[in-house]
């Protein structure tokens, strides 16, 4: 729906023609780690998929939203009828056994799942128990997070190494400098992977990423890693330990309490997680973190129809984030104003926060910030 000013040839848009922004997070790990468990307690908290049209639900993808206070805060300043939270979809990938490089297991799935994803969640046990068995026969989180790396690293070398002998070959018919450029940056890959390093961990240029990107490296994605923890690790952090000597961002998840709390109100839910300590659960945690291991911040719009969230890539221009709406926004874009979503709570909404001067007139160049509460004037 557009509703146009009859001042000027502006327009304000509804979320109508929005088009999602699919990301999707691979939970992997080895067999008896939880995986499973914690991707059955995840799609328990999938949205109606009849509220998110654009996006396809399979059998081993849950879309779930993304927790964000802000909205019932501003949702309650603009009386709006309804609240649509921005959301993220964890895929349930196949199991992960040693060799799955060379096709072990269902190790050519697992791998090719994970290449169409955008980031890793990898499941690593860190709780004891003698009712299930672990696959390598004892609970060793940093021996399990390198079977994984390994694995990867050994599948992204196989692909780097085409890759390379292909532009080898092209460059016999005539050098170019795209050709020995490319040439430098798989062989810079091509070295770490050999030394077992992942990709990511090292500092590449915007043309290196593209090259890499376009490959669809494993160990280029960035990857979060989600321990399972016993309820007294949980609240003792003791699971930290388990984890020494690994390098990335973690989230303890106590996947036996979040079947637990999968099955209760939400009310239920709260008052048992107090009475362990916690403020969130681990499952929110997790959505959270992952959000944000993608590099991604929301902006807000909010009125009497809907307060809404929208995922954008942090570092993107205000013509950027009015696509994310509609693409045709991108190109009629003639400029946002923006508010800070406290000043529009603390003031009653974007009319006050007009009054006192507290409403930015922002342009084409404008880099968005995580919070932003905009309304964006576009070319009808």
């Amino acid at each position: 729906m557009i509703v146009s000013s009859p001042v000027a040839n502006y327009a304000v848009f509804r979320h109508d023609a929005a088009e999602s922004m699919s990301l999707q997070i691979g939970i992997v790990g080895l067999p008896n780690v939880g995986k499973s468990t914690m991707f059955q307690a995840i799609t328990k908290k999938a949205v109606d998929c009849a509220n998110f049209p654009f996006c396809t639900i399979d059998p081993n993808v849950g879309v779930v939203e993304v927790p964000d206070e802000r909205l019932e805060k501003l949702a309650a300043v603009s009386n709006a009828r309804k609240i649509v939270p921005t959301t993220i979809e964890f895929v349930d990938i196949a199991g992960l056994v040693k060799g799955a490089s060379q096709g072990q297991g269902l190790g050519n799935k697992f791998l090719a799942h994970i290449r169409e994803c955008d980031a890793i969640a990898q499941v690593l046990r860190a709780f004891e128990s003698e009712d299930v068995i672990h696959v390598e026969n004892s609970v060793n989180p940093a021996r399990d997070a390198e079977i994984i790396g390994i694995e990867l690293a050994l599948a992204d070398l196989d692909t780097v190494t085409k890759r390379f002998q292909n532009v080898e070959r092209q460059l016999k018919s005539g050098r170019t400098k795209e050709l020995e450029a490319t040439l430098a940056t798989l062989q810079r890959a091509k070295d770490a992977l050999e030394a077992g390093t992942a990709v990511r961990d090292l500092e590449w240029t915007e043309e290196e990423l593209k090259e890499l990107k376009q490959i669809a490296l494993m160990t280029l994605k960035p990857m979060l890693y989600v321990v399972n923890v016993s309820e007294i690790q949980l609240q003792d952090g003791s699971w930290k330990k388990a984890v020494e000597g690994i390098k990335g961002r973690f989230v303890p998840v106590c996947v036996k309490l979040e079947a637990e709390l999968a099955s209760m109100t939400k009310e239920e839910a709260k008052e048992y997680l107090e009475s362990l300590g916690q403020e969130k659960s681990g499952l929110d945690r997790l959505i959270v973190e992952a959000y944000e291991v993608l590099g991604l911040i929301t902006y807000l719009t909010s009125g009497e129809i809907e307060t809404r969230a929208w995922t954008i890539v942090k570092g993107a221009k205000a013509p950027q984030a009015a696509g994310v709406i509609h693409t045709d926004f991108e190109k009629s874009f003639i400029r946002v104003e923006v508010t800070n979503w406290q000043d529009f709570v603390q003031y009653g909404g974007e009319a006050k926060c007009r009054e006192k001067g507290l409403v930015r007139i922002e342009g084409k160049d404008y880099v968005m910030r995580d919070g932003d509460v905009c309304y964006f004037r576009v070319g009808a």
